[in-house]
């Protein structure tokens, strides 16, 4: 007998082969390209920025070696450091010359702070010349501060 309801003659549903991974579809191509050209934009933007903040990376150093003893000599070297950097990052017709308080006016104005005029490091003039009590501590954490903060030219 040949029934055609009979459904032991039924048999499963053919199913498609998987859609294979590889090779990608061409919008994963463009995709992976423009991950690819921003990743390498960032990346030489991140090198730029170290090799631009290698005199900061200098300075801290240097900084860092100084003993904060209150002599006039640790603090001549602090003041000659800041004004090394100054010049690396500005002007040399701008820096220079500058001495006393426009000095200081100028680091706290490239800085955007008063710690060299009105706050701890004040009295840095003169603390060098040896007229001042200002401590050497306060003076050098200004001017680690500075060295990290302050805004150079475009």
């Amino acid at each position: 007998m040949n029934d055609q309801a009979d459904l032991s003659h039924l048999a499963d549903i053919a199913m498609p082969p998987p859609i294979a991974w590889w090779p990608p579809a061409p919008g994963w191509w463009i995709l992976a390209v423009a991950l690819a050209a921003a990743i390498a934009i960032l990346a030489c933007g991140a090198i730029r920025r170290y090799r631009r903040n290698a005199y900061r990376r200098i300075a801290l150093a240097e900084l860092a070696a100084i003993r904060p003893t209150g002599a006039p000599a640790s603090l001549m070297a602090i003041s000659a450091v800041l004004k090394r950097v100054a010049l690396v990052a500005y002007p040399r017709s701008e820096v220079a010359s500058l001495t006393g308080a426009a000095w200081l006016a100028f680091l706290d104005r490239t800085a955007g702070t008063d710690a060299f005029t009105k706050g701890p490091a004040a009295g840095l003039n003169q603390a060098v010349s040896g007229g001042s009590d200002v401590t050497a501590e306060a003076i050098l954490a200004a001017a680690r501060r500075w060295v990290t903060h302050h805004r150079t030219e475009a």
